[in-house]
């Protein structure tokens, strides 16, 4: 198994392979998956990272594989307007829902309770596969926590 050690970002090198990889998996920092060439792989890379659709990741030897973002099951709800828009995403983002963010539409994986709230806050929803970029978040990429205080209250 040849194991990928280096995320060289969004590079411009070329890479010989693929990995089509879900959301799920590319919010991981060690897993074992197969290249879309069928090289079998073991990912480890620095907790915390979410790899993105074009990231260039480097094996021990040199090798250099794209990431794809591999279609799923996702619920794409479009905002007749504005208001309505800037309302669901206020709504879903006080439950801390994983969002992609498009122009008058949001998508998030499928979820029962949250296609009720979309559709309850005027959202018209549309199921289908495809590729998940989500937003990063407002913290993503800082790795300490520390307010100058102790949470002692």
């Amino acid at each position: 198994m040849l194991k990928i050690t280096h995320n060289l970002g969004q590079s411009a090198q070329s890479a010989e392979d693929k990995l089509t990889l879900t959301f799920e998996v590319r919010q991981k920092g060690r897993f074992k998956t197969v290249s879309d060439n069928g090289t079998e792989l073991g990912v480890f890379l620095e907790r915390g990272q979410v790899l993105a659709q074009g990231d260039k990741l480097q094996s021990e030897n040199g090798r250099v594989f794209e990431v794809v973002a591999r279609p799923e099951p996702v619920i794409t709800a479009h905002a007749s307007d504005w208001p309505t828009f800037a309302r669901a995403c206020y709504h879903l983002g006080n439950r801390h829902v994983t969002l992609q963010l498009g122009e008058c539409w949001l998508r998030f994986q499928p979820d029962h309770v949250l296609e009720h709230l979309a559709e309850h806050l005027g959202l018209r929803l549309v199921a289908s596969e495809a590729p998940f970029h989500p937003e990063s978040g407002a913290y993503q990429g800082q790795h300490e926590h520390n307010h100058g205080h102790d949470h002692d209250h």
